[in-house]
């Protein structure tokens, strides 16, 4: 199981990058030690793979761009594919770990077109309603769903046959997560689905421009929209306007910037974007609470012990 710290994005894409130990068996278990991540959330982000969870200790707030829920320790949940969502710790004053299984949708479904991925498999995958499915211990089906979630991060990879058993156990945990969406599966929303891939490709041009100056009216032209359209599709799919989202992603950058390097504050500032070190100084306080040079010192200190 590999030990996660934080979220890498893919070059191009700006997906998150998810290390697969191959790509010929697409699946990873990780567990995640979010009071280690630099900031107390996880940022807006997205991946083509399912996302199943299970919270071993502490709380985690879920958004996506409909929903919001807290999952408690001894609470799972599912992320589809492609949907975008971003987390936050409810406390740092406990341990926040989370376990997950993630896997791209063809490991259940063999190989594009097959009965198994247009029977059970697309179904889920492609409807733009079912963003982030939670399941509580407190109700006996979901319960048991959530056994089933919670053991598969029992099976060994050194012994023989894993590949088989955890796909086993993971289609076995697909049916019944398939059978609790039949209702939901009635209703489609294709608008959702492009407006969804235009908050996207945004996101994308700020991950790429981020250390430039960035108007309102070049990033709504970068996908072909208005600027009044941008500010609705950012407000309906992130909750925050597209100016909060570029400084929010410049802020992260910094908080990674500082951790991990000795560049000096003031090439961090200008590197990420937000100019001179005074104005830099002004920013990153507000967002965390921190100098740069405090926040840079609690991290370093932290990774040194």
């Amino acid at each position: 199981m590999k030990i996660i710290r934080g979220i890498e994005y893919q070059a191009g894409s700006k997906e998150e990058n998810l290390p697969y130990d191959t790509p010929d068996f697409p699946y990873l278990a990780s567990r995640a030690e979010l009071n280690s991540y630099p900031e107390p959330f996880a940022p807006w982000h997205w991946h083509n793979a399912i996302e199943l969870f299970y919270m071993k200790s502490g709380g985690l707030n879920y958004y996506t761009p409909h929903k919001n829920l807290v999952f408690p320790a001894g609470s799972a949940g599912m992320v589809n594919a492609n949907v975008l969502h971003k987390t936050q710790v409810l406390t740092r004053a406990e341990d926040n770990i989370q376990l997950l299984h993630i896997f791209d949708p063809l490991l259940l479904a063999g190989s594009h077109g097959s009965l198994i991925e247009q029977k059970y498999i697309s179904p889920i995958v492609t409807a733009s309603q079912i963003e982030l499915i939670a399941l509580s211990p407190d109700e006996p089906e979901q319960a048991a769903v959530i056994e089933l979630i919670r053991s598969a991060f029992t099976l060994s990879e050194q012994e023989p046959g894993y590949e088989f058993k955890i796909r086993e156990a993971l289609s076995r945990i697909w049916i019944e997560l398939f059978q609790m969406c039949a209702p939901l599966l009635k209703e489609r929303s294709q608008t959702g689905q492009i407006a969804d891939g235009k908050v996207k490709g945004m996101m994308v041009y700020v991950h790429e421009h981020y250390a430039e100056k960035i108007s309102v009216r070049e990033l709504a032209s970068a996908v072909f929209l208005s600027e009044r359209e941008c500010y609705r599709v950012f407000q309906n799919h992130l909750h925050m306007t597209p100016v909060d989202y570029i400084r929010s992603y410049r802020i992260q950058t910094a908080c990674r910037m500082l951790a991990e390097s000795q560049a000096p504050v003031t090439e961090v500032g200008i590197a990420c974007g937000m100019g001179n070190s005074s104005y830099f100084g002004k920013v990153f306080r507000e967002a965390t609470g921190y100098t740069p040079r405090q926040y840079r010192c609690k991290w370093q200190d932290k990774n040194i012990n």
